[in-house]
């Protein structure tokens, strides 16, 4: 029987901190107060701070002189900096998948994966639906690495995914996207992903950017 390994009262802090941030249920540029922290969580400091430490390595909190910690601001050039990392390292994935992963499991899953957005109710359905039919081709690209460098920015860009989500999300153009990623697989065309891939990011930019004026 398999161990119960008990989760660390930092990673539980640091969970629903990073939740609350990509969820946008703390907007950006707001204060992180740790002693509000501490009454509202009713942990002591130490885990707050660990967790509030471990969300500014992955760049969602920055720390202001005179300031304190807060959650991260975003203008034009941000979002343009990680849409492009992003679509790098998921076309990367695409592409290495396709080199290795059987084409037909790739693409039933990937189908499986794009019938959860298509049925999706909310703005947050379709976010994890997103994320779950990009990481597909992560699963199935054979490079732990590659998969690491992902985590490191994959709560900015599952944030941008949130402000779009939230500015109105195009189901329509985003499934013309998805249909021409799945025909790249079943076609045995990984550039015909890769250009699915950048286009539906600039989409997602210019709709994000659109709201940050």
């Amino acid at each position: 029987m398999a161990s119960i390994k008990k989760r660390s009262l930092v990673d539980q802090v640091y969970d629903r901190l990073r939740g609350d941030i990509i969820a946008l249920r703390l907007p950006l540029g707001s204060r992180v107060n740790v002693n509000e922290l501490q009454d509202s969580l009713g942990v002591s400091c130490t885990p707050i701070r660990e967790a509030i430490n471990r969300l500014q390595q992955e760049g969602l909190i920055a720390y202001e002189n005179n300031v304190g910690a807060r959650v991260l601001t975003l203008d034009a050039k941000d979002v343009e900096e990680i849409t492009q990392l992003a679509t790098t390292l998921h076309c990367a994935a695409a592409r290495l998948a396709m080199k290795q992963a059987d084409h037909q499991a790739l693409a039933q899953q990937f189908g499986e994966r794009m019938a959860e957005f298509e049925t999706a109710q909310t703005p947050q359905q379709q976010v994890t639906a997103v994320h779950r039919l990009v990481e597909v081709f992560y699963v199935h690209c054979g490079n732990r690495r590659l998969d690491k460098s992902m985590l490191a920015i994959q709560g900015q860009q599952l944030l941008l995914r949130n402000l779009y989500a939230n500015h109105g999300m195009d189901r329509e153009a985003n499934l013309a996207d998805f249909r021409a990623m799945l025909a790249g697989v079943e076609q045995n065309q990984p550039e015909d992903i890769c250009a699915a891939l950048e286009a539906n990011a600039q989409r997602l930019a210019q709709a994000v950017c659109e709201d940050l004026e």
